[in-house]
C-alpha cells in the first residue's frame, strides 16, 4: 500500500506528464524529493527540445541541479525507468524508485533492484490510461523515445 507522500508526490510526477503532453510531448513526468520537498521536477522532453536524452528522469535530475549527493533522495516517475534513466539513478546512488506504471512499459526494475536500490511500482489507472493512450495515438513518436 502506498504510503499519503508516495501518492502526494506521484501527483506532481503526473502533473510534469501532462504538462509534457500539453506542450505536444511524451507524457512522462518525474519529481525528486528529498527530506518531503520536491528539490528537482522535470518531464520528457525529448520534442520540445530535439534532444535525444531527455527523458522525464534526466529532465528532473539536470533540473534539480548539483547536489552533493543523492543517498537521501527519491526519485518518482510515472513510468517505469528505462536503462538510461536506471544507469543515471545507479550512478547517483538514489535509493529508492517509486514509478506510477510498468505496464505500457516494464523498463529496468530488475536492474535497479539488482543494485539494491528500492523499487516499488504503483500500476495507477489513470497513468496507466493516459500512457495507453499516448502509445496508440502516436505509437511513432513513442518507438523513437525507447529506440525501437
Amino acid at each position: 500500500m502506498p504510503s499519503n507522500d508516495d501518492l502526494r508526490f506521484m501527483k506532481e510526477a503526473e502533473a510534469e506528464a501532462r504538462k509534457g503532453l500539453t506542450e505536444g510531448g511524451i507524457p512522462i513526468g518525474s519529481v525528486l524529493v528529498r527530506g518531503g520537498k520536491v528539490v528537482g521536477r522535470g518531464h520528457n522532453q525529448r520534442v520540445q527540445k530535439g534532444s535525444a536524452i531527455l527523458h522525464g528522469e534526466m529532465d528532473c535530475l539536470m533540473n534539480a541541479g548539483r547536489q552533493k549527493s543523492y543517498r537521501d533522495t527519491v526519485i518518482y516517475s510515472t513510468l517505469c525507468p528505462c536503462y538510461m534513466c536506471s544507469g543515471t539513478i545507479v550512478q547517483f546512488k538514489i535509493p529508492r524508485v517509486v514509478v506510477g506504471e510498468a505496464v505500457n512499459f516494464p523498463g529496468a526494475p530488475d536492474f535497479l533492484k539488482s543494485h539494491g536500490i528500492e523499487v516499488e511500482i504503483l500500476n495507477q489507472a489513470e497513468l496507466i490510461l493516459m500512457m495507453g493512450d499516448f502509445i496508440r495515438n502516436k505509437p511513432g513518436l513513442w518507438n523513437e523515445d525507447i529506440a525501437e
